[in-house]
């Protein structure tokens, strides 16, 4: 059996930008990745093929960022019973809003969890799939923990810098 992975979908090259976060935050981590285009509206053939052989080969999370009407996410959860995480692209006239609600607004019973609009969300994906991830592996989960710590240790650092300067 291979390595367990995490795949992260997008329904457009022009939500790499936005979700080059997550895969950022993967790469922190040494998750390994797949990164695909494929689309909920344009590709479902390719999209079911492709969530169903991820699934067989190990890919444990998948998260999927989208745009607009933004059904790529529910799509995926309607395929697969792995977590999927979804990430709301900030474009469009609505700058996200529209994709916002489209990714949360699941029936019952076909989860999607999802995350804040634009790179912030993005960000917040690979650390979700991080702690998904950890939660059968135990030095992922002391990883998480530290890069935890080391965000702490960061805001706190700001914050003397602050009193400092105020002083």
């Amino acid at each position: 059996m291979s390595k367990p992975f995490v795949a992260v979908l997008m329904g457009s090259d022009s939500d790499l930008p936005t979700m080059q976060a997550t895969l950022d935050v993967l790469k922190t981590f040494e998750i390994e990745f797949e990164a695909k285009v494929t689309s909920a509206h344009r590709t479902p053939a390719a999209t079911h093929a492709y969530v169903t052989d991820a699934e067989a080969r190990g890919c444990k999370v998948f998260i999927c960022a989208a745009g607009l009407a933004a059904h790529l996410a529910g799509a995926v959860a309607g395929i697969t019973t792995r977590p999927v995480i979804g990430v709301p692209v900030d474009c469009g006239p609505l700058q996200g809003h529209d994709a916002l609600l489209s990714t949360v607004m699941m029936p019952g019973g076909v989860p999607v969890a999802t995350v804040a609009i634009g790179s912030a969300g993005a960000k917040n994906a690979g650390y979700l799939a991080a702690q998904m991830l950890a939660v059968g592996d135990d030095a992922l989960a002391v990883a998480v923990k530290e890069e935890r710590a080391k965000s702490a240790e960061a805001v706190q650092a700001k914050d003397a810098a602050l009193q400092a300067k105020l002083a």
